[in-house]
C-alpha cells in the first residue's frame, strides 16, 4: 500500500472520531449553558407545583419528545414522585380520562408548537390541570399557556442539518434528573425509600437484605484461656479467618484474626503458653443482626474490616458477616 493511501486511510478513520468528540463537546457545552442560564423563578414554580401536586404527575411528548418523557416519568416515579407517560395523540382519543384535576402535565415540545401537544392544552385547561412546560421556545404557544416554563436555552441541535433532535433531547432528560434530584433531596429521600421502589436485582437485595438473612451462623468460638493450638485449630476447623472469644456465659469479650495472630507471633516469639485472651483484640467490633446489609458493609469499610460478628438484643454473638457476602 502506498503512503499516499495509507495517509488517506487515516484521515478518513480520524474524521469519524473528530465528529464523535465535536458533537459530545457541543452537548456539553449546551448543558453548562443551560445551567447559567435557567430562570429561577421558572424552576421554583415548578418545583413548588410538583410537590404540592396531589395526584400524579404526567409526562407527555411527541416523538422524540415523547421517549424522553418516558424517561423522566420512570425516573420521577423511582424517586418518590408518583409519575407516568400519557402520549398525546392517544390522549386525544380517550387516554385523557386516565387524568384527573389533582394531576400536574408537563408537556414536552422544542418548538413549544406540537400540534398533538397543542390540542391537549383546551382540556387540560378545562380540567384545571396545572401545566408546565419544556420547550425552546419561551414565546410558543405552548410556553404562554403554561404555568412554568422551563426553556432549553438551545442555539442548535447537534445534527449538521439542525433538525434531528439530538441537543435538546440531551438538555430535555437533563432537566428531567435535574428535577428528581431536587425533589429528593426536599423529600429527603433515602436509600431505604429507593429500596422500597427496587425491590428487585442486586441493588434491591442489597438495600433490603439484612444482615441475619445472610449471617453465617456457625461461629468458631473459644474459651479466653484456650491454648495457642486450640486457637489455630478452631480458627482452621471454622473456615472463617477467625475465632470469637467468648467468656463461660457466652458473652463475647474479644476475637482473633488472621492478622491478630500474625501480629502476636512478631511481638512473641514463644508461642507454647499463650492463650487466646493475650493474643484476641478486645472489645470488638459488632453489628446488630436486624441492621441492612448495606449498613454492615459501611462499617467494615470505614474500619477497614472483613468480618463483623452479629449480635441480637442480648447482645450475644449470632452470627458472623463477611465484606463479601
Amino acid at each position: 500500500m502506498s503512503a499516499t493511501l495509507v495517509s488517506d486511510h487515516s484521515a478518513q478513520s480520524a474524521e469519524p472520531i473528530a465528529s464523535v468528540r465535536h458533537t459530545l463537546q457541543e452537548q456539553g457545552a449546551a448543558l453548562q449553558n443551560l445551567a447559567q442560564q435557567l430562570d429561577d423563578a421558572q424552576y421554583q414554580r415548578a418545583l413548588r407545583l410538583m410537590m404540592q401536586c396531589q395526584g400524579h404527575v404526567i409526562l407527555s411528548g411527541m416523538g422524540k419528545s415523547g421517549h424522553v418523557g418516558r424517561k423522566i416519568a420512570a425516573t420521577l416515579a423511582s424517586t418518590g414522585t408518583p409519575a407516568f407517560f400519557v402520549h398525546p395523540a392517544e390522549a386525544f382519543h380517550g387516554d385523557l380520562g386516565m387524568i384527573t384535576p389533582y394531576d400536574l402535565i408537563i408537556l414536552i415540545s422544542a418548538s413549544g408548537e406540537t400540534d398533538e401537544i397543542l390540542k391537549l392544552v383546551p382540556s387540560l385547561k378545562a380540567f384545571g390541570n396545572r401545566i408546565v412546560a419544556i420547550t425552546n421556545n419561551a414565546a410558543s404557544t405552548l410556553a404562554k399557556n403554561a404555568d412554568a416554563v422551563l426553556e432549553l436555552n438551545m442555539r442548535s441541535e447537534s445534527c449538521p442539518n439542525n433538525l434531528a433532535p439530538t441537543t435538546s433531547t440531551t438538555l430535555t432528560m437533563a432537566i428531567g434528573d435535574a428535577l428528581a434530584i431536587a425533589l429528593m433531596k426536599q423529600r429527603c429521600f433515602m436509600p431505604h425509600d429507593f429500596a422500597r421502589y427496587h425491590p428487585g436485582g442486586s441493588l434491591g437485595r442489597r438495600l433490603l437484605t439484612r444482615v441475619a438473612d445472610v449471617m453465617h451462623t456457625v461461629v468458631p468460638t473459644v474459651l479466653p484461656d484456650a491454648s495457642f493450638t486450640t486457637v489455630i485449630q478452631r480458627i482452621t476447623s471454622g473456615c472463617q479467618g477467625m475465632v470469637a472469644v467468648a467468656d463461660n456465659l457466652g458473652q463475647l469479650v474479644g476475637i482473633i484474626t488472621d492478622g491478630d495472630l500474625r501480629r502476636f507471633m512478631e511481638r512473641e516469639p514463644t508461642l507454647h503458653n499463650a492463650t487466646a485472651a493475650q493474643i484476641m483484640t478486645h472489645a470488638p467490633i459488632t453489628v446488630s443482626q436486624d441492621i441492612m446489609i448495606s449498613e454492615a458493609e459501611e462499617m467494615m469499610q470505614k474500619h477497614r474490616i472483613s468480618v463483623l460478628l452479629a449480635t441480637n438484643e442480648q447482645q450475644l454473638v449470632t452470627g458472623l458477616v463477611r465484606i463479601f457476602d
